[in-house]
């Protein structure tokens, strides 16, 4: 086992060790330069971040989920990426499901010693008989959280593919995984302070994995959000604007269309452009699996 003060995370960085000693503006400067390396270490773990995308399509084709499991802010970031799926993508809720330790308490207060409880992560995950078509995703900065490797050890026990996102070159603690994401965000700002970069790391590869198998699944057209749940006037006025954009008809009548459509942007474009109905259109997108490409191109 490496020891702890090794890890990057945990190294006092040499570009701040005098932050308590400048002004304001040049603290905040120096946050966004720290801040502007995190993109960059993002992107050397693009190759893993896609073996993780295949992973969980192949779930979500096959009838199983994807879960995120973590601690502390790790996990908060996963209950966000997962929670954020049905309002933006019309995902059912259980295709991306978000778990963390201590519970959903947890997302507002901190609770001690949650990341060390092993035996809590299998109780979790046994809530949702977790099966060989689920994908579990462990996430910690550091590497550290036995929650999360209880996780990841239950998952294979039961057959699910895992996967172990960490923010450091390798973790403190290790265990048998399909895929690890290694993202080396360096020593933070604020030494050991895992919700700056490496937090910021750790919510553009959810963003990735979870936007990037949806565009997999035939829930973008172009880079339009079609299969948005339009449940506010916000998202109403965005999709009446969809349709207007595809079909070319005017605001008003994009909007009519929208409700006509039971508010789904998808069947309002295929009613339109294939001069359908509403039953028709919803049989012609679910022989297309969902592609709205595959119905009007």
């Amino acid at each position: 086992m490496i020891k702890r003060e090794t890890l990057n995370t945990e190294k006092q960085n040499d570009k701040t060790v005098a932050i308590d000693q400048i002004s304001t503006s040049e603290a905040l400067k120096t946050i966004n330069d720290e801040d502007q390396k995190v993109s960059i270490a993002v992107r050397k773990a693009l190759p893993e971040i896609e073996k993780v995308v295949n992973l969980a399509k192949t779930a979500l084709v096959d009838g199983g989920r994807v879960f995120y499991i973590g601690a502390g802010t790790s996990g908060r970031l996963g209950v966000l990426d997962a929670s954020e799926c049905p309002p933006t993508y019309s995902a059912p809720s259980d295709w991306f499901i978000g778990i963390i330790a201590g519970g959903d308490k947890a997302l507002r207060n901190s609770i001690e010693g949650a990341e060390d409880k092993s035996d809590s992560a299998r109780e979790d995950l046994k809530k949702f008989d977790i099966t060989i078509n689920d994908l579990v995703i462990g996430i910690s900065c550091s590497g550290a959280a036995k929650y999360v490797i209880s996780a990841l050890e239950y998952a294979k026990e039961n057959g699910s593919k895992t996967a172990y996102l960490i923010t450091n070159p390798v973790p403190f603690l290790t265990t048998n995984v399909d895929v690890v994401i290694s993202i080396d965000t360096g020593p933070e700002i604020i030494t050991g302070s895992t919700r700056m970069k490496a937090g910021s790391a750790t919510k553009m590869a959810l963003n990735m994995i979870s936007t990037a198998t949806m565009i997999s699944m035939g829930k973008v057209y172009g880079n339009l959000m079609v299969d948005l749940m339009a449940v506010n006037e916000k998202l109403v006025d965005r999709g009446a604007r969809i349709v207007q954009q595809i079909t070319g008809l005017d605001y008003k009548s994009s909007r009519d269309a929208l409700f006509r459509a039971n508010k789904s942007v998808k069947t309002a474009i295929v009613m339109v452009k294939k001069k359908c109905d509403l039953d028709d259109a919803e049989k012609k997108l679910a022989s297309a699996n969902g592609f709205l490409s595959h119905v009007i191109d």
